[in-house]
């Protein structure tokens, strides 16, 4: 299906609705028996507006066969442009009925329809936000004109159908012999709510139930999965963390739990994490795991869970008045769910969990021309989901802990607490809640909302110490900013100081400052004994890079397991990391620091982290000369890493997993065969159905084994995942053929679902030799284009991210990214900040790649 990019509501037209209309109360009638295709949908809006005055509601589907304004029929072909209802002369009362058909979806927005391989069933769920409720009814898509929605929804009787509000008494409609019984469950109308968090799922999901006593009565809870993976749903689990979430968050906000009921539902082919939708949060169903996982992915789907919950209160009851204060939504519920994850789950360590992925992938972000203010501008919906980004979530949400820290964690909670009972179920800005937090914490924030928040950019701490005989004649803090982004900021920072003793970095000391400007004498290290590491922003309370001077750098590079404690190992990997991007740090040194680091690492995160960040090193920072060898050395590790590893234990399973990607030598791919024969075993790793499809797949990348192995194991896996892991497996080998395939299915096609989508994309971007890529440099920014505008966002930006040829980053990639943004004048700006964001990233690659020959 062909992407509809009609026309978009912009700010100032939200504005100017908003100041007309007032949404009385909408229901929402669909017809989900009418074909696999498209359904029925109507709407009946009632409102107020200002009399004879003129407005609109928008709708994004197959067509709108009826509309009725206050009694009065209106034409669709002069009233409806493809996108919006116009609505003319209007009273001030009014009624609005559109009676349309909707289109079922296979991208992940709007109503995605999936059909289950494994047993031929249907299920249908929705996704929204930003701005997608208009694919499923007619309404006035916009956070502000909050109102009471109620879903009236015929299904086939033998379906289970939710939505916002607890679930009725289903009505028979039929029972004709031979017809598939119908029904329709009307639900009662929701609290005061924004669109974008409506939601309906129907289909023959099973569900386990539970409940949780609040401060409201007792809450129904349940949780969702299709039928074909019940028995792989731990909803136990997801019940334990919910039910601890709900303690703590009544308790932190003060607050009781603002709705009638809590679903979570695993939704298959879903394009996030999740999503806050009222009373019925929808989950990536990846997140249902059917074999082993690392500790890492069970941790995130904890915070995942924490997260949605939390929005419940901020995001839901109390929701921003347009996207520009998206940030804060989102922000604020990483915050409170590594809060809440942190204080009442098994997981205490998750600010450090936080600091190694989010703060770590925030730096990443704002150090590339698309950076932006984490309070962005938002003039329309494109800027909104161009803008669900580590500068949105990850940054945002750092600078969030560092405004707890500055205005004290009990100031800031009676400020969120006087937030909500001012504005519960209204909608706001930021300047309402810093006005509450100014007023329990007597700061002026005006200065630090002004520097924190609308300025973009990440500034870098490095240790100035003059040294005469071993001791510190004086010392201080120098913070420094790029030319693009010259800011500097205050920062409340810890500073440690760490001596080697028998092999381990032990800290000696530890001191709090504020640190602003570009120099902060440090007045309390002149006369001591010069340090074997001054680590800067120690405990990490600061959003800051840092910077080792000579004496530490060589410290911690000749020892690399000297550091015994998780937090502070990942802050000095993190800022080596850095060096290593902004060719201060050879890829090779830095690879060589890590894979000793790994002989010690238990933290989950910490070693994937840092996988993840071997594997860049090797294909994109290295001198393209010294890689075969240093793959080589990095393979062999792994292997021994593999070996070593206590059987069954995390570590095991993600050493083996990253050994398969990187192995190229005969009998590395040799051992891999065997292990997915069952011929050689590792005691303890378990070959189950996504093990073999790691194996499996990394033989199909070096060529190992065909197309008639990879669909005799898609047989034996004859499920939506195992379709999906087939095709990657297949765009992964390595032949021209196999990428043209794959190149076509993806990128000039316009069939496959959106999850298919992205495993082809990513097995077609999996080489061991770049130059399988080299001839789709050209095809790639000819085609780019006209891909995206033939397809929904979701689908385009994943393309357009996945199958750009990074793995050539050479000069003449870099030469044609930078001509394609030169003389592409017509490409929207989400194209345009995804190329602008290779251009930057190949640019750093060459670099590096510079640094490390010499």
């Amino acid at each position: 299906m062909a992407a509809q990019r009609l026309r978009e509501l912009t700010r100032d037209e939200a504005a100017a609705r908003s100041e007309l209309v007032r949404v009385r109360a909408h229901a929402v009638t669909l017809d989900l028996t009418t074909g696999p295709s498209t359904f029925d949908t109507t709407s009946r809006i009632s409102f107020s507006a200002a009399d004879g005055a003129e407005t609109f509601v928008d709708f994004l589907g197959d067509s709108v066969r009826s509309i009725e304004l206050n009694g009065i029929r209106l034409d669709p072909a002069d009233h409806f442009d493809g996108s919006r209802i116009a609505l003319p002369g209007l009273a001030v009362d009014n009624e609005v009925v559109v009676e349309a058909v909707g289109r079922y979806m296979n991208t992940g927005e709007g109503v995605h329809r999936f059909v289950d391989p494994a047993d031929g069933e249907t299920y249908l769920y929705t996704q929204f936000e930003v701005a997608d409720s208009r694919r499923a009814f007619a309404v006035f898509e916009q956070p502000d004109l909050k109102t009471r929605f109620a879903f009236t929804i015929t299904a086939p009787a033998r379906w289970q159908v939710r939505s916002n509000q607890p679930a009725p008494e289903l009505s028979l409609l039929d029972a004709v012999e031979g017809v598939q019984p119908r029904a329709t469950w009307s639900f009662a109308p929701t609290p005061p709510i924004s669109s974008y968090l409506t939601a309906f799922a129907a289909g023959p999901y099973e569900m386990v139930d539970d409940e949780v006593s609040t401060r409201a009565g007792v809450i129904p809870l349940s949780v969702l999965c299709r039928r074909s993976l019940r028995e792989h749903l731990d909803a136990d689990n997801i019940f334990d963390i919910t039910k601890r979430g709900f303690a703590f968050f009544e308790d932190l906000f003060d607050r009781e739990f603002p709705f009638t009921k809590y679903d979570q539902l695993f939704a298959p082919e879903y394009n996030m994490g999740a999503m806050e939708n009222v009373g019925l949060v929808t989950i990536a169903e990846t997140y249902v795991f059917r074999s082993a996982v690392p500790q890492s992915v069970v941790e995130r789907r904890a915070l995942t869970v924490l997260h949605e919950l939390a929005h419940m209160w901020f995001g839901d009851l109390v929701t921003m008045a347009w996207w520009d204060d998206l940030w804060l939504n989102e922000s604020f519920a990483e915050w409170a769910s590594t809060t809440a994850q942190a204080e009442v789950t098994r997981w205490s360590t998750a600010w450090t969990t936080f600091s190694i992925a989010e703060k770590t992938s925030a730096y990443v972000s704002d150090q590339l021309s698309s950076t932006h203010p984490i309070a962005s501008d938002a003039q329309n919906w494109s800027d909104v989901e161009n803008n669900f980004d580590n500068i949105t979530y990850a940054k945002g949400a750092s600078v969030l802990k560092q405004l707890v820290a500055y205005v004290g964690r009990d100031s800031f909670v009676a400020g969120l607490r006087a937030y909500f009972a001012r504005y519960a179920w209204g909608n706001t800005t930021l300047a309402d809640l810093l006005a509450e937090l100014e007023s329990t914490s007597g700061r002026d924030l005006s200065t630090w909302s002004q520097v924190w928040l609308q300025t973009a950019g990440v500034t870098t701490m490095t240790p100035d110490l003059q040294v005469e005989d071993g001791v510190i004649t004086s010392a201080a803090i120098i913070q420094s900013a790029p030319p693009s982004h010259p800011t500097l900021r205050p920062h409340r920072m810890g500073v440690g100081c760490y001596d080697l003793r028998g092999g381990v970095l032990q800290r000696t000391s530890y001191s709090e400052m504020d640190v602003d400007g570009p120099r902060t004498p440090l007045a309390d290290f002149a006369g001591i004994a010069r340090p074997d590491l001054i680590l800067l922003n120690d405990d990490d309370l600061a959003y800051t890079k840092i910077r080792l001077d000579d004496v530490p750098l060589a410290t911690v590079l000749s020892h690399p397991r000297a550091l015994q404690e998780s937090l502070p190992r990942a802050l000095v990997t993190a800022a080596l990391w850095d060096m290593t991007r902004d060719a201060q740090l050879s890829a090779a040194d830095f690879i060589e620091f890590l894979l000793p680091v790994l002989k010690q690492e238990q933290d989950s995160t910490a070693i994937k982290a840092a996988i993840d960040q071997i594997e860049v090193g090797l294909n994109l920072y290295l001198a393209p000369h010294r890689r075969d060898a240093t793959r080589a050395r990095v393979t062999r590790g792994l292997r021994d890493l593999m070996q070593a590893a206590e059987p069954g234990s995390d570590a095991q399973l993600q050493y083996t997993r990253a050994f398969a990607r990187i192995a190229t030598d005969q009998d590395d791919l040799a051992r891999i065969g065997a292990l997915l024969q069952g011929t050689d075993m590792l005691d303890g790793l378990a070959i189950d159905t996504d093990m073999r499809w790691v194996l499996l797949t990394a033989l199909a990348s070096a060529g190992i084994v065909d197309e008639a192995q990879i669909d005799a194991e898609a047989a034996r896996d004859a499920t939506a995942t195992g379709a999906e892991r087939a095709a990657g497996a297949r765009a992964a080998r390595p032949t021209p053929q196999a990428k043209q395939d794959a190149w076509v299915a993806a990128f000039e096609n316009n069939t496959l679902a959106n999850q298919t989508v992205a495993a082809v994309a990513g097995g077609f971007a999996q080489v061991h030799d770049p130059a399988l890529l080299v001839p789709y440099v050209d095809r790639f920014h000819s085609e780019v284009l006209q891909m995206w505008q033939s397809r929904t966002f979701a689908v385009a930006s994943g393309l357009a991210t996945r199958m750009y040829p990074m793995a050539t980053a050479d000069p003449s990639l870099l030469d044609a990214t930078t001509a394609w943004l030169e003389n592409t004048s017509n490409a929207p700006d989400g194209l345009r900040r995804i190329m602008s964001e290779h251009r930057d990233r190949v640019a750093r690659a060459l670099a590096a790649q510079a640094y490390d020959r010499t």
